[in-house]
């Protein structure tokens, strides 16, 4: 069928051929009956068929066209599943999302060259999920996880963390996939939070913050923080002794919540600096 031709390499396409790895990802993915599923990129459906058979209704997002038909006609006759022939990095999740009261379950074997833009667009819909089980490349995995202090601690890290509780599964060794790729690859289990991990104050000022402090790994904390948006406000020099963090440290070595501490004070700084100004200009 020409829907199974040869792996694009242009789209990142290696699939999952091992049988115990498939078994170890529906475990892990934990799919309670009549749930919502969401598979990003089903390939050729290694995951597909066990999903189906578990999921209250499965969407699927697949990129590859030809794929896409295919998997329409695998469940031409399962009202349950539905494939959107489309690209995840431009597909509103949100909206997509929304089409079920429940919360979704995600799985996905994850393209490595989109699969950090794919987990911030995650992030962004975090209120909608209720787990997710996602291959990723090992090294892209083991920053999700990383401690901080440490060469693999990084925007991700933080960010993620705010939000989930991230869990490694299984590694995953190149010979479970056709064509092999040259690393390994690791499944993560993430567990949406209720509640953020700290109080951060304003959201995207946290992202700026954190953005910001990783911006140049080699530099202190403090002439990272120099080259953010809100630096000609409040200078890092103030921000920093407002929150007894020493502007020597590298971005590397705070923890999530002394990142939240940084936020939420400058989210406090900027607010009473916005009502100072509005008084002002109305004398």
């Amino acid at each position: 069928m020409s829907a199974l031709r040869r792996p694009l390499k242009s789209l990142g396409q290696n699939f999952l051929v091992d049988g115990n790895i498939i078994d170890r990802i529906i475990d892990a993915a934990d799919i309670h009956p009549a749930q919502p599923v969401l598979e990003i990129g089903p390939g050729r459906g290694a995951l597909t068929s066990h999903l189906a058979e578990r999921a209250g209704r499965l969407m699927l997002i697949e990129f590859d066209h030809a794929l896409a038909a295919w998997h329409r006609q695998q469940f031409a006759t399962t009202p349950t599943v539905s494939v959107v022939d489309g690209d995840v990095l431009k597909v509103d999740l949100a909206v997509l999302l929304a089409e079920s009261p429940e919360r979704w379950n995600v799985v996905a074997n994850l393209p490595y060259n989109i699969s950090t833009e794919v987990l911030f667009r995650l992030y962004n819909v975090h209120s909608r999920l209720e787990r997710m089980t996602l291959m990723l490349q090992k090294e892209v995995g083991d920053r999700l996880v990383a401690p901080p202090d440490c060469s693999a601690y990084g925007v991700t890290t933080v960010l993620l963390g705010l939000w989930f509780d991230i869990s490694r599964v299984i590694v995953v060794r190149p010979g479970s996939f056709h064509p092999s790729p040259k690393v390994d690859s690791v499944v993560l289990s993430f567990v949406p939070l209720s509640e953020p991990r700290a109080e951060v104050g304003d959201e995207d000022l946290f992202r700026a913050v954190v953005k910001s402090a990783f911006s140049m790994r080699r530099k202190t904390l403090s002439n990272c923080l120099k080259s953010a948006e809100f630096s000609s406000i409040i200078s890092s020099g103030e921000l920093l002794e407002l929150c007894g963090i020493d502007g020597r440290r590298r971005g590397e070595t705070l923890s999530l919540e002394e990142f939240a501490l940084l936020s939420r004070t400058l989210s406090e700084m900027l607010g009473a600096a916005a009502l100072g100004g509005g008084h002002d200009s109305g004398n």
